[in-house]
């Protein structure tokens, strides 16, 4: 037993000894006093009981003895109320404590799950980003060879036109100058032939030179065609 409580000891016997004497009002306050003092020395009810038990030792008590110790353990009674206070608010601050550990895990549990929630939200609006930068490339490469295969298709087309046009222009030239050099042959033929006639049959020389003329006129109209072809066929690009 150290030194306060020892002196506690001294101030519990003394103040049993003034409760119990015969002729004076009881006064627990005293008791309850004490019941503090052990408090802050931190005693528990144990501690406090064996003091109890040496005061009443020290006591040496005879006359009416069992009568003298009910009345100590009012006193005893009335000095432990403060320890089962303090217990019971220990118990209560434990109890408190523990809802409040609770509502803390509680609410630790949901703030992970919220960020767990958070960063899945998070991963998927990155790859949605991520996705539709992608998409966005994809859709501006394909745009760029849809332009490059117009303007590609222009040329091609143009090209065909040309060379198509210039296959016109080319038969159209090799028609004329096969069909010129077949009327002049049958010019030169007819001419020959009206040569050859004389003088000797009048209807040969009128079917003959009216023959000619047909031809010339064939001529003249496969020259104007050709003509036409020509003032037609569009100019080359390049």
């Amino acid at each position: 037993m150290n030194k306060n409580s020892i002196i506690l000891s001294q101030k519990y016997v003394t103040a049993l000894q003034t409760y119990l004497k015969p002729g004076l009002r009881a006064n627990v306050q005293s008791a309850l006093a004490l019941g503090r003092q052990a408090v802050g020395l931190g005693l528990e009810t144990l501690a406090l009981a064996r003091i109890h038990e040496q005061a009443l030792a020290a006591m040496a008590l005879s006359h009416n003895k069992n009568q003298l110790i009910k009345r100590a353990e009012v006193f005893f009674n009335e000095a432990i109320i403060p320890i089962v206070e303090t217990h019971r608010a220990a118990q209560q601050s434990k109890a408190n404590l523990q809802r409040a550990n609770a509502t803390l895990d509680r609410r630790t549990a949901e703030l992970a799950e919220s960020n767990c929630r958070l960063q899945h939200g998070i991963s998927l609006r990155k790859d949605l980003e991520a996705a539709a930068e992608k998409n966005g490339r994809r859709h501006r490469k394909c745009l760029e060879e849809s332009l490059e295969l117009q303007v590609h298709l222009r040329q091609l087309t143009h090209r065909v036109m040309v060379a198509q046009e210039d296959d016109r222009y080319k038969v159209s030239h090799e028609l004329q100058d096969e069909i010129a050099q077949t009327l002049l042959g049958i010019n030169v033929r007819l001419i020959s032939i009206k040569q050859k006639a004389g003088c000797s049959t009048r209807g040969l020389k009128n079917e003959i030179a009216s023959t000619q003329r047909l031809v010339v006129n064939s001529a003249k109209s496969v020259r104007r065609f050709a003509r036409e072809i020509r003032l037609r066929r569009p100019a080359k690009n390049t």
